[in-house]
């Protein structure tokens, strides 16, 4: 026997021992792995999972699963929920509104995440790179503080959808200007000068009848002017009041004040009911459901892609079924803007709004290798490229990066309003009693919406509540 021979040949089938060794214990690493995330069922987290399924690959080896319980938005909160204080621990991740953290992180079931930002340099750059306006919405708790929980899924603002062959239709200008004498909103950059006041002459202008006749054309059904949320479910009418009574110097009760920071004497305040009142005369310029109290985001998304109203002011989230001939009758003429503002006393306009959109958060049963896997589809989700794949598609990004590229606004036709509404976002009440909170204002505003009562009665009787039963949580001295 060759002894040199037999010694390599040792060597060899050592080196092949080896190597089968640490394949095994490679493969035995490897993991299959399921996230679980409850999201609205829309066109965001639509895009999200088929992106994710078509495209995402994990780092560590693992083969990781997202499944996602698609929930429709009126049942959204409600389905979380009970699951959550159900105890049956089925969530890693939910699609959160951000004024859900409070209740849900007191409960303990939304993870804190500055550990995990604290140990990733990359994550940390990530949420660096994030308008201040979004982070401060969807991750802190209490409000605005350095305490971080979630991660931006989809942000979103309030824009103008509107019908461009209406509002630049010659005889319908000429009208207008006949009418008012001020020209008809007709470009982009039109529309993003409007103030309500504008938006309310919209209103009246056209509103038509069947027979009558729009752009030139018979009406086979009744055409009114404008459109926006005034739904009893939900949080629908609340989102769109909150900007009308910022935008004239009132305010919600400011939970960042507490519990010096009171609800009676500011929640009804003059400036307050004065927006009310604002937001309240117009109604009777939308279609009759509007009055009925049954006007969500839904329902004026519809109407507006049936072709029966002019203009819209609704949520970026729902604009793909518009852009959509399959579900829009009128998806090739369209234009975007701003939503309409309140001109203050200098003559600046003021644009305050309800921020919209949802953070990803992490349930605190979800287990470290879950969690390591988590972090990494955030990272991936948040990394430029795919932002920049999510925005092209019909989302929206949180990173400034992004959203400053200059060929973001060519993406879709509203993201020319994305940047410039951004420093306008303010948010609702984080705290655990919001769903007491907001239930009564919802049944109180849908009162004044039917006609049942005025509006400074509206915000007594909600001011009157948010006083007692948050002095009674602590939150008010």
């Amino acid at each position: 026997m060759n002894k040199r021979t037999t010694v390599k040949g040792i060597a060899a089938a050592l080196g092949v021992a080896t190597l089968m060794t640490m394949g095994g214990a490679m493969q035995a690493s490897a993991e299959d792995v399921t996230l679980t995330m409850a999201v609205p069922d829309w066109p965001p987290t639509r895009i999200m999972k088929k992106m994710f399924d078509e495209q995402y690959k994990s780092k560590t080896g693992n083969t990781v699963k997202l499944e996602v319980d698609f929930i429709p938005w009126p049942d959204f909160y409600t389905r979380v929920n009970a699951s959550l204080t159900s105890g049956e621990q089925k969530y890693n991740f939910a699609v959160s509104d951000s004024q859900w953290l409070g209740a849900f992180i007191e409960g303990g079931y939304f993870r804190k995440i500055n550990d995990l930002i604290d140990a990733d340099p990359e994550l940390k750059a990530t949420m660096d790179s994030m308008h201040p306006s979004i982070v401060a919405a969807y991750s802190t708790y209490p409000h605005k503080t350095p305490n971080y929980y979630g991660f931006p899924q989809f942000p979103d603002v309030l824009v103008n959808f509107v019908r461009k062959d209406v509002v630049c239709n010659e005889d319908e200008q000429k009208g207008f200007m006949e009418k008012f004498s001020v020209k008809l909103p007709c470009t982009g950059e039109e529309l993003d000068a409007m103030d309500w006041d504008m938006f309310e002459k919209v209103g009246q202008f056209f509103q038509r009848k069947k027979g009558d006749k729009l752009a030139g054309q018979v009406l086979d059904d009744d055409f009114y002017g404008i459109a926006y949320q005034a739904g009893k479910g939900y949080d629908f009418s609340s989102m769109q009041v909150n900007g009308f009574i910022w935008q004239n110097g009132g305010n919600i009760w400011d939970e960042t004040q507490a519990p010096k920071g009171q609800a009676e004497g500011v929640v009804n305040s003059a400036e307050s009911v004065k927006g009310l009142d604002q937001y309240l005369r117009m109604i009777q310029y939308m279609p009759p459901v509007a009055r009925t109290g049954t006007m969500d985001i839904f329902k004026s998304d519809e109407l507006f892609r049936e072709g029966k109203v002019a203009m819209n002011v609704n949520w970026i989230g729902l604009g793909e079924a518009s852009l959509d001939p399959k579900s829009s009758k009128v998806s090739d003429k369209l234009v975007f803007g701003l939503a309409p503002g309140t001109k203050g006393a200098d003559g600046k306009m003021v644009r305050w709004s309800n921020i919209g959109g949802q953070p990803f958060v992490l349930t605190t049963w979800t287990t470290d290798t879950q969690i390591k896997e988590a972090v990494d589809f955030v990272k991936w989700w948040l990394s430029p490229e795919i932002q920049h794949q999510f925005s092209a598609g019909g989302g929206q990004s949180a990173i400034t990066g992004v959203y400053e590229d200059p060929k973001y606004v060519g993406y879709r036709p509203w993201n020319r309003a994305w940047a410039a509404s951004l420093e306008w976002q303010k948010d609702v009440w984080h705290v655990p009693q919001f769903y007491d909170l907001l239930t009564q204002q919802q049944d109180q505003l849908d009162l004044a919406i039917t006609g049942k009562q005025d509006a400074k009665t509206t915000l007594d009787n909600v001011a009157k509540y948010q006083q007692n039963l948050l002095k009674e949580a602590g939150l008010i001295e």
